[in-house]
């Protein structure tokens, strides 16, 4: 059964939990279990998000949908060329 699933955010605050709590001297199993996740989990996250921000995470999302809308331009872009060069060599 699949359990829920958290946003960047949230992980990234979680992160940042862990870390208030290992600064407490609270063990990393303890302070896992105490935010809700497994260890697994723990590390997964921490390879992904590790030291990074809220605002930087915003950043980098925004970023990436950016260059996600340039890439859609661009080939739309090379489309409408590769069109109309077919269409001026004649073979349409």
């Amino acid at each position: 059964m699949a359990g829920k699933r958290d946003k960047p955010e949230d992980i990234v605050l979680k992160l940042r939990q862990v870390e208030v709590l290992q600064g407490q001297g609270t063990a990393i199993v303890d302070a896992v279990r105490e935010i809700g996740a497994t260890q697994q989990t723990y590390y997964r996250w921490r390879k992904q998000y590790g030291g990074m921000s809220r605002g930087q995470f915003k950043r980098l999302k925004e970023i990436e949908a950016e260059n996600q809308r340039l890439r859609r331009a661009v080939s739309d872009l090379t489309l409408d060329k590769m069109i109309l060069a077919e269409a001026a060599r004649g073979n349409f």
